[in-house]
């Protein structure tokens, strides 16, 4: 039977809003169509304020996913998640004279619930990827930006310091697609014990040094605190529950090729807190057979490489063209379940001459999961004798999941885009035995 998602007062009022609106003329004005936000100008108020240095936003992003077709449960339903986002940034040489200095505060909160972790996952292993990449890390209020930034010597060193997640700065990567496999930084969704994506924060620190306008490099230092990822402390501050430190160095490039943007990533982190094995116990034996606790190694590292190339455009309009991109990550294959992951997809900004700021995306990935992970779950299953993946005691084995995603963005007004998609996801969760899925999404993002 097919439910209607359960979609929040203020999901509702805003959908409401989004039906009534026609673009006007004026960008001061509220709900105006060339306006960067849906509640205007405030007379004149807002853009003072950024001329002053004082920038306040108010975010909202919304994600419908229904199960079409296939996927571990067939009972077709929808779900819906969402988060708000409260942030300001203030220019502090502006306000307080602070040579090329600037703060940031982020608030978000999330609610809702994932069509992935019932319907298109077998519960009992879970899923890689989301088809609702806005849900997940806790359905909470989180502090999940607390920095000052400060460059020196004419902006070729840049030190960032306070509380921020790695993929910010590290391994950044847009949002535009609905599916996880295709949004933000691909390291933290693979190795996310140690690596903290958005909204979570901790302590960190980031330099950054610019060789030249195209060329930088920057290495940081980032709490490894699993108790941040806890819903009931979004706004802890105090480093206890402690492990170590992750540690992230990466060169990136920012070449112009036939004066189109791009941009190249590469790059490592290493953890030096302790990880535990994903097979063997301390006397090198399947800690599965022997009963014994996995044993433990003293880091955890990994690699990835990351491009975005704009490779046409129009002569009237540079931002319109055709865009390739592609994302790979390597991991620990003693401590990690995943071992690697790729995917490459292709945007085309301006499609028509009607819709110039519309694009539509098309993306593919393939996320592999360590032997040795794969190799644990079948001799925990020998060893409690089951072999029969309908029993609820079975552990599925989990092996490759591929994924793709096509959406087409609709540039509604300045300050809502509204993304239609279709995912398709082969081996949910790595399990061959879970049909593939096909999912009907919906992204919503606006600003107020």
């Amino acid at each position: 039977m097919f439910q209607l998602p359960n979609i929040r007062s203020s999901s509702l009022a805003l959908a409401a809003l989004l039906g009534g609106v026609s673009p006007t003329s004026g960008a001061h004005e509220m709900f105006a169509g060339d306006s960067p936000w849906m509640l205007g100008d405030w007379n004149g108020t807002r853009t003072e304020l950024l001329e002053k240095g004082y920038n306040f936003t108010f975010g909202y992003t919304g994600e419908m996913g229904s199960n079409l077709h296939g996927g571990y449960d067939h009972d077709r339903t929808a779900r819906y998640s969402d988060q708000f986002t409260f942030a300001s940034h203030l220019d502090l040489e502006k306000i307080l004279g602070w040579h090329d200095t600037e703060f940031q505060l982020t608030i978000t909160e999330r609610h809702g619930q994932n069509i992935s972790n019932d319907r298109i996952n077998d519960p009992r292993v879970g899923g890689f990827t989301s088809a609702q990449e806005v849900w997940g890390r806790g359905e909470t209020w989180r502090l999940t930006q607390l920095w000052i930034k400060q460059k020196y010597f004419d902006g070729a060193l840049d030190v960032k310091f306070g509380r921020f997640g790695e993929g910010e700065d590290f391994n950044s990567f847009p949002c535009d697609f609905q599916n996880l496999a295709f949004c933000g930084s691909q390291v933290g969704n693979w190795v996310g014990g140690i690596w903290y994506n958005w909204p979570v924060s901790q302590w960190a620190l980031r330099v950054r040094y610019n060789f030249n306008d195209e060329l930088y490099a920057q290495v940081g230092v980032f709490e490894q605190n699993p108790s941040n990822l806890e819903s009931g402390n979004g706004f802890k501050l105090s480093g206890s529950g402690t492990q170590g430190a992750v540690m992230p160095i990466e060169l990136v490039w920012s070449p112009r090729v036939n004066g189109l943007k791009g941009e190249y990533r590469a790059g490592y982190y290493y953890s030096n807190a302790k990880a535990q094995d994903v097979l063997k116990d301390s006397n090198g034996q399947p800690a599965a057979l022997s009963g014994q606790a996995y044993r433990s190694s003293s880091s955890k590292h990994g690699f990835w490489l990351g491009m975005q190339q704009q490779v046409t455009s129009l002569a009237s309009d540079q931002s319109r063209g055709l865009s390739l991109f592609a994302n790979a990550t390597m991991h620990d294959k003693k401590t990690n379940a995943i071992d690697n992951y790729v995917q490459a997809g292709v945007v085309y900004k301006g499609p028509f001459d009607a819709r110039a700021k519309d694009d539509i995306g098309f993306a593919l990935a393939r996320v592999h999961v360590n032997p040795g992970y794969r190799k644990n779950a079948r001799l925990t299953n020998q060893a409690a004798g089951l072999d029969d993946y309908d029993n609820p005691g079975y552990l599925p084995v989990q092996d490759t999941e591929y994924s793709a995603e096509l959406y087409y963005g609709i540039h509604v007004t300045d300050w809502l885009t509204v993304r239609p998609n279709l995912q398709y996801i082969r081996h949910p969760g790595g399990v061959s035995q879970v049909d593939a899925a096909l999912i009907g999404g919906l992204k919503i993002q606006s600003s107020f």
